[in-house]
């Protein structure tokens, strides 16, 4: 493991997810007056802000692209890149596919830290990739300012089975299948202000993978996916909603958080991003409040799948979930557009 005498976050501006370009920057760096060429086979791309790309090929089956890397969100290299991997392979999963094959993305400060630390980063994916199924078959280094990791990912699904971020209805029900607060632990973690064992539980939050989007892939009932990342809770709903014509209203007591969020959001302990991507959507939220600001807009990385479920199957979904020992429950719906895109109640 990492010698506890170098923290990786110190060499960082950013940390995990917390890294990402605001929303409403980042729309204008995708804006293009570029002449669009058209591909019949490209199913998703940039249009829907999506997980990731998906190419129809033949017989059915569709090819997904994505790729995700950010600097150090924790400080030990094995689980900076256990991490950063879960987060990329995550883009396949809220997709309802299956990653097949990854390529490690590495930029290393060679005169700052040792190789070995940087081998430590690529053991963490070698692991988490093994525990996916998937070879880390090669990739690209470079040497950079800060150290930075991720991956690009390739998966499978069948075309019945694609989930995308803009095709919820009316009165789909929402679930989030990880806690939200991890942006805010690992800002308090960089300040030397979190407690060891809420740290240790948004490690293991984001340690997590998302491989039962696969299976929720299969299930008709749910209507849509995302994957939570830097946007926050907020950002990914809003994509959600608008990509799908909805508003959503969500219920705050019911939005599953990290145990102790609350002693943090009293202090005021948040990253960086949280302002940032509230100024991106705030003229699209109504009802906010002084805790909710603070975990709604929170960066997560590797965070939960958000899920869009037909009303009717509640209970079958919320029993398939138990059988794979996920216990959530709905706090939110999708409703006709309105003026304000998301409500929350407290």
């Amino acid at each position: 493991m990492t010698n506890n005498s170098i923290r990786l976050t110190q060499f960082s501006h950013g940390s995990g997810c917390g890294c990402k370009i605001a929303p409403a920057v980042l729309d204008k760096i995708l804006h293009s007056s570029f002449p669009k060429t058209n591909f019949p086979s490209l199913l998703v791309g940039n249009e829907s802000k999506d997980d990731a790309a998906v190419m129809e090929l033949e017989y059915g089956q569709c090819l997904i692209s994505t790729t995700d890397f950010f600097m150090p969100i924790v400080d030990d290299a094995f689980t900076f890149g256990s991490i950063a991997s879960v987060n990329a392979i995550s883009d396949v999963y809220a997709m309802g596919g299956k990653p097949v094959m990854a390529l490690a993305i590495l930029g290393w400060p060679v005169e700052k830290l040792s190789p070995e630390l940087a081998q430590q980063v690529l053991d963490g994916s070698r692991a988490i990739c093994a525990k996916a199924g998937i070879p880390l078959a090669g990739g690209h280094s470079i040497d950079s300012p800060e150290p930075i990791f991720g991956l690009a990912v390739s998966g499978l699904v069948a075309k019945q089975n694609l989930k995308q971020n803009n095709t919820a209805k009316e009165g789909d029900l929402l679930y989030l299948t990880k806690p939200l607060g991890v942006g805010m632990i690992s800002a308090a973690h960089k300040r030397g202000l979190a407690k060891a064992e809420d740290f240790e539980e948004a490690v293991q939050v984001m340690l997590q993978l998302n491989s039962i989007g696969a299976e929720f892939g299969q299930l008709a009932y749910i209507h849509a996916m995302t994957d939570i990342t830097g946007f926050g809770l907020l950002g990914h709903l809003v994509e959600v909603c608008e990509g799908s014509g909805l508003s959503a209203e969500i219920e705050y007591t019911k939005v599953p958080l990290l145990k102790n969020i609350s002693h943090y959001a009293s202090q005021m302990i948040y990253p960086d991003i949280t302002t940032r991507n509230w100024n991106s959507y705030q003229d699209k939220i109504d009802g906010i409040g002084a805790e909710s600001f603070l975990t709604l807009s929170d960066p997560q990385t590797s965070g939960g799948l958000l899920v869009c479920v037909d009303p009717g199957a509640r209970e079958a979904f919320e029993k398939f979930c138990l059988t794979k020992g996920l216990s959530i429950q709905a706090f939110g719906v999708l409703k006709v557009k309105s003026e304000k895109t998301i409500k929350i109640t407290h």
